[in-house]
């Protein structure tokens, strides 16, 4: 397994950035778990637990419209029924992925404990793929070799920051 990347405080600008990514408040923003090059986040770290008592199980939340977005044709070509086949086929992958499953507990564990979704990761792990955004979420935020499914996708990608910034980083406030 690869050495896990370093979290980073969130800032004002940062939740600016996510609220304006997603249309809407970011809620439960724990830390910056990826940043695009762009330098926006794209991956946030979020609260298992949300402000309102809403147990919150999806850790590594893919905030950047154009990531979500090209990860949304990924599933539309039928990549998840496909990793799912080569699970049920391939032990060694299946293994990997459980790894990863754990991983994203003990990650998950770190920031509290919340029983209504214990042994619940994000994405259909550890047996089956449900959801290509929290696996590409989970590798961004990790770094490759932790989540192999998550570790395709991103492979699988047209670099998504190419035409520039999804949205503009707010302005810094005048003195």
């Amino acid at each position: 397994m690869s050495e896990s990347r370093s979290q980073e405080p969130v800032s004002d600008a940062d939740l600016a950035a996510v609220s304006a990514q997603l249309g809407r408040p970011a809620r439960g923003v724990e830390a910056v778990a990826h940043r695009c090059p762009c330098g926006n986040p794209d991956v946030v770290t979020t609260a298992p637990r949300l402000a309102d008592g809403t147990p919150f199980p999806t850790t590594f939340y893919a905030t950047c419209p154009r990531l979500t977005g090209a990860i949304s044709t990924c599933e539309s070509t039928g990549l998840m029924r496909e990793m799912s086949d080569r699970l049920a086929a391939d032990e060694a992958l299946a293994d990997a992925y459980a790894a990863a499953h754990e991983d994203y507990l003990r990650r998950r564990a770190e920031l509290g404990d919340v029983p209504e979704i214990a042994g619940v990761s994000a994405g259909g792990m550890p047996r089956r793929v449900k959801c290509l955004h929290v696996l590409a979420a989970h590798a961004l935020a990790v770094g490759p070799g932790v989540n192999p499914l998550g570790d395709e996708v991103l492979a699988v990608l047209d670099p998504w920051w190419r035409a520039g910034p999804c949205v503009e980083p707010p302005e810094a406030e005048q003195v």
